[in-house]
């Protein structure tokens, strides 16, 4: 009777848990290929010089072969070496991005929480104000006071994600003021600041590095919409979403390769990263095994 309403209780939450083998089994992989992009975009670049402004019309369109993997565009560039170049200016937007994000969060969250008070409650509804207005939105505010590049883009994914760090740090630190080191290092005479920097923060740095390690995926689909969308980065410099956005109109012609393979080095790395940061969170809290949250 006992193992029967386990496995009930373990159906209603969700059906079969994955196995430790399928666990490890998905580290590996999204580690393999979260390996193979960062090679990729270091090693590619320095041997195979992109000009951005070079014109093959003999090649205009290949299928992909063994000359040209991934085939070519529309004036003949080799859709491979334009989808590295692209793959790393969107790590870069990306990287840069998640951490001035995580930054951010990091400092509103801990204020809010170490000040309490009337403090806590003001810096919180504007946080609900922020985040009642959606991202992409924002974003596309943003970036349209500015022309297009890689900086307006950061800024851009900057200042819309990091509300959701804002709360987790904010909750953290909220757990961590009741613990008894905190309450003998404010008996003892330290100032807030001291135990905001010596105690607090400390202890909210995993889930700071978790939280900017899976906002790396969402600043790449985020720097790919407005470059698709002609908001982010010039149409002429390759990233995966401008290189989307080129190929609309061999699309409708029945040229496939242009728009798959641009989007396949979207998702396939964005799931790495979620993959690898997925595991790092049930490291940090083994009680908590849940899907990944994209």
């Amino acid at each position: 009777m006992a193992e029967t309403t386990t496995w009930r209780s373990a159906a209603s939450r969700g059906g079969r848990q994955p196995t430790s083998a399928t666990r490890v089994w998905r580290v590996w992989s999204s580690a393999a290929i979260v390996t193979a992009v960062v090679l990729a975009v270091l090693v590619v670049p320095p041997v195979v010089n992109l000009d951005e402004q070079a014109v093959h019309l003999a090649d205009k369109l290949l299928p992909p072969s063994w000359e040209h993997p991934f085939g070519t565009d529309d004036v003949g560039r080799d859709l491979l070496v334009r989808c590295v170049y692209g793959l790393r200016v969107s790590l870069l937007v990306g990287v840069v991005a998640a951490v001035v994000a995580t930054v951010v969060g990091t400092a509103v969250g801990a204020l809010a929480a170490a000040c309490g008070g009337w403090v806590d409650r003001i810096v919180m509804r504007l946080v609900d104000v922020f985040a009642s207005v959606p991202h992409l939105l924002l974003g596309i505010f943003i970036v349209a006071m500015f022309r297009p590049g890689v900086w307006p883009v950061v800024i851009s994914v900057g200042l819309t994600h990091w509300l959701s760090t804002a709360r987790i740090v904010r909750a953290e630190v909220l757990s961590l003021r009741s613990r008894p080191y905190v309450d003998a290092a404010i008996s003892g005479g330290a100032s807030r600041w001291r135990v905001t920097v010596r105690h607090l923060l400390p202890g909210v740095l995993p889930q700071a590095g978790l939280a900017a390690v899976l906002m790396v995926p969402h600043a790449i689909w985020h720097e790919s919409a407005l470059s698709f969308l002609g908001l982010g980065l010039p149409t002429h410099q390759a990233s995966l979403g401008t290189l989307v956005q080129g190929a609309r109109s061999s699309l409708l012609a029945g040229d496939w390769w242009p728009t798959l393979f641009p989007g396949l080095f979207i998702i396939v790395p964005t799931l790495a990263i979620a993959g690898l940061a997925g595991a790092w969170r049930e490291r940090i809290n083994p009680r908590r095994r849940s899907e990944l949250m994209l």
